[in-house]
């Protein structure tokens, strides 16, 4: 059993207002995203990996991130995020989310 703190956070402020804004602006999306949330935070390495030489480099870029994870929400929805820690806490850093079209123009599928 993983002993270490886990814990979700935002990337930046503007990922963070975005999520919140969410609650008026589209409820069943930021209860999807609540969701992964709460499964984050018991395995922050439930979503699938994606290979390094895939990330997109707008992401390494703004955030300095090394691997990068996709979480399938409902409705065709990714929620991208990276994973840091240390000996004590494992950190699951929420970059961005959009519909399965916008993901596969962000990742040029």
């Amino acid at each position: 059993m993983n002993s270490k703190k886990i814990s979700v956070v935002f990337a930046d402020e503007d990922v963070q207002k975005a999520y919140f804004k969410l609650r008026t602006d589209d409820p069943a999306l930021y209860r999807f995203l609540e969701r992964a949330t709460d499964d984050l935070k018991s395995n922050p390495f439930c979503g699938t990996q994606i290979p390094k030489r895939q990330i997109p480099k707008v992401y390494m870029q703004k955030y300095g991130i090394d691997n990068l994870w996709k979480y399938n929400l409902p409705n065709a929805w990714r929620l991208v995020y990276s994973v840091a820690g240390n000996e004590i806490e494992i950190i699951a850093i929420l970059l961005e989310w959009f519909p399965h079209k916008e993901y596969e123009k962000r990742f040029n599928y």
